[in-house]
């Protein structure tokens, strides 16, 4: 086992992907020589050359159209977007292209490209910098959306997402790249949970808390502080977005009978809508309580001075979870 930060993490996954297969390559801006904005790729340039870790221009749309075509040519690219707001010049790539190809084309074509992209706020960043764009992609179909939230998941999450044949849009808390935690990178990657499937983070009886990306440690501090009044909670990480582990959400909600959904987009359309729909349909008469969600308000991102007040944090949870218990 080995300690390290979640973009460390990230980057070992990267380096294990890239020295296992040569058809795998890293591009975006910054990338290479920088090694990232977040230094996610730190060294790899320098390992595996500037043909396989491609500095390319400021340009995103033409990053991700360049990864479409070197996928149709066999190769694995995994696209960096330095920040969750600057993707939106490339979403008519991903959308009108990379998510349509391999059903366009009968399964005949796949086009194995992972899009990277560090989302969410709490970094004290400028504007378009802390965007939650993930309700754009997950309603998208032919497209993957995954979102790590801890180290050792981060881990063998990125791996198994460059060796999977579909696209992957695969979100990166950046608040949380400094996290710390054990990973062993001596592990199997068939021993891994496998991409499509929710995590239970920590059990409960009473309440199951879902969430993703930055916002599971958050709901893991909750349940932990709801503990002191007696309350068992149970946290769900998602993980995947699309498709939804509807399995293992239902079935922790059938048993506690109630269920908050917190993340850092708006409310209004997020992700939270869709889980609280499926849990009420298939859960309807074991729930104790609505679906309740807890997410940021519908306005654009704010300046960094009120983005503590626009997050979902601790207190904001902890009073989702506390009003279930009054129906």
């Amino acid at each position: 086992m080995t300690r390290l930060t979640l973009s460390r993490a990230l980057n070992e996954g990267l380096r294990r992907s890239l020295e296992a297969d040569a058809k795998v390559m890293i591009m975006g801006e910054d990338v290479g020589k920088l090694g990232g904005v977040f230094r996610v790729t730190d060294g790899l340039q320098k390992d595996f050359g500037e043909h396989r870790v491609v500095d390319t221009p400021l340009a995103e749309s033409g990053i991700v159209g360049t990864a479409i075509g070197l996928a149709l040519r066999g190769y694995r690219p995994v696209c960096e977007i330095q920040f969750d707001g600057f993707v939106y010049p490339a979403v008519d790539q991903i959308i009108s292209q990379l998510a349509k190809m391999r059903y366009r084309s009968r399964g005949h074509v796949t086009l194995p490209v992972v899009i990277r992209i560090p989302f969410g706020g709490g970094i004290g960043a400028v504007e378009h910098h802390s965007e939650s764009p993930e309700a754009y992609f997950a309603h998208t179909a032919g497209l993957r959306v995954v979102a790590c939230a801890e180290p050792a998941d981060a881990y063998a999450m990125i791996q198994l997402a460059i060796a999977s044949d579909d696209p992957v849009i695969f979100f990166e808390p950046k608040r949380r790249y400094w996290d710390k935690a054990e990973v062993d990178t001596a592990a199997p990657l068939a021993d891994a949970l496998p991409l499509d499937r929710a995590r239970v983070v920590l059990g409960g009886d009473d309440v199951t808390l879902l969430s993703y990306g930055p916002l599971v440690r958050t709901c893991l501090e909750a349940a932990e502080a709801a503990r002191a009044d007696g309350r068992s909670v149970e946290v769900i990480d998602l993980r995947s977005l699309a498709p939804l582990d509807v399995a293992t959400v239902t079935g922790s909600v059938a048993r506690t009978g109630r269920c908050v959904v917190a993340h850092e987009a708006s409310v209004y359309g997020g992700l939270g809508a869709e889980v609280a729909a499926r849990v009420t349909e298939q859960c309807f008469y074991q729930l104790e309580a609505p679906v309740l969600r807890v997410g940021g308000f519908a306005t654009p991102y704010p300046a960094a001075k009120v983005e503590d007040h626009y997050l979902p944090d601790l207190d904001r949870i902890l009073d989702a979870v506390d009003r279930t218990f009054t129906y």
